[in-house]
């Protein structure tokens, strides 16, 4: 079962809106079964959007269209989607009754006639009631294949997804069972991985794929299967990851779920053994705290963390020494350390990170070399830290610092 997902708004193809539904999609249907065949952006301009129905329905078996539903004269999908299904739009009770309901508790203003018009549906389509907006979502069935209409706005499509669209086509359709196990590898490359688990590799099963997906300073490996058997499913995947194990031991860290990211599983180990942490930033910038903040639940665990950017607040917030600083530079192993001990203390935590470091494009107070980095990690009883070269890319340095920050941290916490 193929399904094509298309978004439709000149936002998306200026760079002024990042399109994030096709991701939430494509998610939501993976996990039923489903496997997205193309992901298409169009114009809102009633020819383009007639063509790509056209080459959808060629292609796919579910086609699902979010964007393009708002009460504005530019928005044309609905009249376009009436129109490619020789079809009329009519008023449907239900949806103004709840557009009715929208403005009485929460506008508190005069329903003008383009709200109005907001309740009409094609007479073919099945209306999905949205209860977070008053655009809703249509459902056509047409030449035994199923065309959704979905509001752009993220959590008005989520909504319909999460309780209208996917609980609708697993009753319509019979899917197959898809797994996705993703290993999270640090301190080897793409290369280097891939020539030691040639053998392995080249043994795996037909219905079973692979796939390497760097980012910087970390790798993750995907093995996926898709059958109507789960239970085969299940059991020779992870008989594959069985064997696959001892090959990469030194630098498996762990399965990544894509509901929880390294940070948020980090989080989730400290809460169980009831401890804190603390950060201290310099060329990272705030990005490491923010890591952890982004997921709920955070303060269980994080007290919180200080960006010491320029070298004076390093001394004057976190009491580091001017004469560590000019003897061994701002950018140093000692200065790392004092870093990570000072907001230990500060926050009177269990765990401390700290990154100290030339991201570039100019040296600024140290003379170390565009990319050095230094990270330090500390506990109760110890301090540690490790010299690092990035690079001369400034996103790339700082990126590849947050994450070997969060691969330090994870097994300094997995030796307690």
């Amino acid at each position: 079962m193929l399904a094509e997902i298309i978004t439709i708004g000149d936002e998306l193809l200026i760079g002024q809106v990042t399109d994030t539904n096709s991701v939430f999609i494509a998610k939501a249907l993976n996990k039923i079964g489903v496997s997205v065949y193309q992901i298409t952006s169009i114009q809102d301009e009633k020819k383009h959007i007639l063509q790509a129905l056209r080459e959808a329905e060629n292609r796919a078996d579910i086609i699902i269209l979010t964007g393009g539903l708002g009460p504005t004269k530019d928005d044309i999908t609905k009249k376009t989607i009436a129109e490619y299904f020789n079809d009329t739009l009519i008023q449907n009770a239900s949806v103004l009754e709840n557009i009715k309901t929208i403005w009485k508790q929460y506008v508190k203003q005069t329903l003008s006639q383009v709200n109005i018009d907001q309740a009409l549906v094609p007479s073919k389509s099945k209306v999905l009631m949205n209860r977070l907006g008053s655009a809703p979502g249509m459902w056509i069935d047409h030449n035994n294949k199923v065309f959704i209409s979905l509001p752009g706005v993220p959590y008005e499509m989520k909504g319909l997804m999460t309780n209208e669209v996917i609980p609708k086509l697993q009753n319509k359709f019979h899917f197959p069972f898809i797994l996705h196990k993703t290993l999270l590898i640090y301190g080897i490359g793409e290369s280097a991985l891939a020539n030691r688990i040639e053998t392995w590799e080249d043994a795996l099963p037909d219905y079973i794929k692979l796939a390497y997906l760097p980012s910087l300073g970390k790798l993750r490996l995907r093995l996926s299967a898709k059958g109507f058997d789960k239970d085969k499913i299940e059991n020779e995947v992870q008989s594959q990851i069985d064997q696959l194990l001892p090959l990469i031991k030194d630098e498996f860290f762990g399965f990544e779920n894509e509901e929880e990211p390294v940070e948020a599983f980090i989080g989730k180990q400290l809460v169980k053994m009831g401890k804190s942490l603390a950060i201290a930033e310099s060329c990272t910038g705030g990005k490491i705290a923010k890591q952890f903040t982004v997921n709920s639940g955070a303060s269980a665990y994080f007290k919180g963390g200080v960006i010491t950017y320029a070298t004076q607040s390093k001394i004057d917030v976190l009491g580091i020494s001017k004469d560590v600083i000019k003897t061994h530079s701002v950018v140093s192993a000692q200065v790392a350390e004092a870093m990570a001990k000072s907001a230990l203390q500060l926050f009177n935590s269990d765990f401390a990170i700290a990154t100290t470091g030339n991201a570039g494009p100019t040296k600024g107070d140290a003379n170390a070399e565009v990319g050095t980095v230094f990270i330090a990690i500390a506990t109760k009883t110890n301090v540690f830290s490790e010299q690092f070269s990035f690079g001369n890319h400034r996103i790339k340095v700082v990126t590849k610092a947050v994450n070997k920050a969060l691969e330090m941290l994870q097994k300094e916490i997995f030796k307690n």
